[in-house]
């Protein structure tokens, strides 16, 4: 007879087996981070559920702080963004910052478009939608909508950047203690971190996946 689960059993089941598994492999590590956390990098990241960062960075509690929204977009008036910005870099003093941005996101595709999502999807999505219009000669050149919304994403994560160099705490933070900050994007089909630098995909990227987010 097959046994089914909701999914809210499942949670309350994978955590049962997550303490128990991480209480025999590092008996110290969980009443260590009971004690507080000084993790050194603030991931900013997507909500989309296929990007767990402490999964796909096989990192554990108390690595990595987190703030994660509908594709990863920062500006300055977003009060949420801001405070955890302002808490890990500010007095938790996080030592780098990481925007992730990732392919076959949901956002960059929306984005493309100018549907219509209702007030707060539309509101939410005008930064990532005026990015689009901005470089709309570039992204006319890519060949397929994948490849459009890929490089959209990866464009999301450069103005992400430009956001977080023109945060008062942030520049204090890079100036006197030399806080560093980081563009990814993560490729879904790949499993792979690919590092963003000059506004284009880093060459660490492997060959099979710069082609596929070229196409």
């Amino acid at each position: 007879m097959t046994v089914t689960t909701n999914s809210f059993d499942r949670i309350l089941a994978g955590n049962a087996i997550f303490a128990r598994r991480l209480t025999l492999r590092e008996p110290e590590l969980l009443a260590k981070t009971a004690k507080g956390q000084a993790p050194e990098v603030l991931w900013l990241g997507c909500a989309d559920s296929r990007i767990p960062e402490t999964t796909i960075c096989d990192c554990k509690p108390g690595d990595i702080f987190v703030h994660r929204n509908i594709a990863n977009i920062l500006t300055p008036d977003d009060i949420n963004s801001a405070s955890v910005i302002e808490y890990a870099v500010g007095f938790v003093k996080v030592n780098r910052v990481m925007v992730c941005g990732h392919t076959k996101c949901g956002g960059a595709n929306a984005a493309m478009g100018d549907d219509d999502l209702g007030d707060i999807l539309n509101t939410w999505l005008e930064p990532m939608r005026a990015l689009r219009r901005q470089h709309k000669s570039e992204l006319d050149k890519l060949l397929t909508a994948d490849a459009k919304a890929n490089r959209l994403a990866e464009l999301n994560v450069f103005r992400s950047l430009e956001v977080l160099k023109q945060n008062p705490i942030v520049q204090k933070a890079m100036a006197e203690r030399g806080l560093t900050l980081h563009g990814l994007l993560y490729d879904i089909p790949a499993g792979e971190l690919l590092v963003l630098e000059d506004g284009k995909t880093h060459v660490t990227a492997t060959t099979e996946t710069q082609h596929r987010l070229n196409r």
